[in-house]
């Protein structure tokens, strides 16, 4: 598949990176050189220094033959300018990154699709979305819902009370079959385990279940369900906004922001919110704004290292639920070694919407989620694929992947050695980064 990707910023270089590791034809547009020469340098792909609304720019990218063409500059207009162009000149599918929640209004998607512009990406709305999830279930650190529930992915972090620390995962699954460690994250490294793998204290386990058996994970994994009313805001940013409008019905939010001008702006963009001019990295101005009264702290600020240092103040409150926005992609790990609740990173996040589209789903809902080094699809089977030619025991899957459940009929179910999967299921796959390729030809 060629991809044209326009804007070598954060979420570009990020694709571009991860789509290289995919084996795809890659084309990656900026106007700065300095920001191309690091990754053409590193990774297999092509860079291309120009302006990405050039029509000569776009054509010397090759659109015209290009499969997918993903517009992600910092500039919402320029972006979507771009795709428009790009559509006109022969690209199969365009993408424009946007910061308008406004442009995705059903009501508006005809507008778009008849200017040439597909699909819309809005991370920062991705990422108010992740946060209201994260509001919602606040013992868990990621919760995908796949096939409108049916199966349902959950990331947990083991403290020392959980009842398997300490367990094989073969005779887990002979005491519990009502769920699938799909994934282990242990400190830097996600592990797709094996029947002789043993669980360990401060593991993040990835469950695959049904929504039927959720609960008896807070069981095994010594958790404590609790319901959030009041949450403190760090940052008054995009998301911060976009959150607050989102779960404005169900959470009394209050945003800290040191910026007065910020202040004023949230102020009359979210008039049901308090909004406290101050800085939030001040213990006693946490004091003075009762943070030991609150169910939840959200950071949002442009430093990730601001907002982990934050949540674990927080913590020292008391607060039961942090969530860190962290977009340096290093911090990641380390900040989930920490503890600090969920992080959220609008690349990821972005990363995901494009994944989706690569494994030529509908793009109206997310069915795969990227993570910092693994992804979880869910991917339709079309007939006579090779997924389909034996027992899952006898597939010989490669040791980066997993196939963590099924929906059939509309019916969610986990799958064992023995399950025959057939045409017209649609199944949950696990993968490390870089597989994803290697689960597209099993199901094609």
């Amino acid at each position: 598949m060629r991809i044209v990707i326009a804007g070598a910023g954060e979420v570009g270089s990020h694709l571009a990176k991860l789509l290289s590791y995919e084996n795809q034809d890659i084309v990656l547009i900026d106007q700065d050189m300095a920001k191309l020469a690091n990754i053409d340098a590193n990774y297999n792909l092509m860079t291309l220094q120009g302006r990405i609304t050039s029509f000569q720019t776009l054509k010397d990218a090759g659109v015209e033959n290009c499969d997918l063409f993903i517009a992600v500059s910092p500039y919402e207009t320029t972006n979507v300018i771009s795709c428009s162009i790009a559509k006109r000149l022969g690209a199969e599918k365009t993408v424009a990154r946007i910061d308008n929640y406004e442009f995705m209004k059903k009501e508006n998607k005809e507008y778009f699709s008849a200017i040439g512009v597909d699909s819309l990406i809005y991370p920062e709305f991705l990422a108010a979305q992740e946060i209201v999830t994260a509001l919602e279930r606040p013992w868990v650190r990621h919760w995908f819902e796949l096939h409108d529930g049916e199966i349902i992915l959950v990331g947990v972090k083991l403290r020392e009370n959980a009842t398997l620390i300490g367990m094989q995962l073969k005779d887990l699954s002979a005491m519990r079959p009502s769920f699938h460690i799909s994934a282990i994250k242990r400190r830097h490294q996600t592990i797709i385990p094996r029947g002789d793998d043993y669980v360990k204290e401060d593991d993040i386990l990835y469950f695959t279940t049904t929504r039927d058996h959720v609960d008896d994970l807070l069981e095994i994994c010594g958790k404590t369900d609790f319901k959030v009313k009041k949450v403190l805001i760090m940052g008054g940013s995009r998301i911060a906004v976009s959150t607050v409008e989102l779960g404005a019905n169900e959470y009394k939010f209050k945003i800290i922001d040191h910026d007065m001008n910020v202040c004023r702006s949230l102020a009359e963009s979210c008039p049901d919110c308090e909004i406290i001019h101050g800085d939030a990295r001040d213990m006693d101005v946490l004091r003075e704004e009762g943070i030991g009264d609150v169910d939840a702290f959200i950071a949002l600020t442009d430093s990730s290292e601001a907002n982990i240092l934050a949540c674990l103040m927080a913590k020292e409150f008391g607060v039961a639920k942090t969530i860190a926005e962290v977009e340096n992609l290093q911090f990641i790990s380390e900040a989930e070694g920490l503890n600090i609740g969920t992080t959220i990173n609008k690349k990821l996040l972005a990363s995901s919407t494009i994944f989706q589209l690569l494994l030529d789903v509908d793009s109206s809902t997310p069915k795969c989620h990227a993570l910092t080094d693994a992804e979880v699809a869910e991917i339709e089977v079309k007939p006579k694929s090779k997924i389909t030619r034996a027992q899952v025991k006898d597939l010989s899957l490669s040791k980066d992947m997993t196939i963590a459940g099924l929906i059939r009929n509309g019916v969610g179910m986990l799958v064992t050695g023995n399950t025959q999967i057939q045409a017209g299921d649609h199944v949950v796959v696990f993968c490390l980064a870089g597989a994803l390729h290697k689960v597209e030809k099993l199901f094609n």
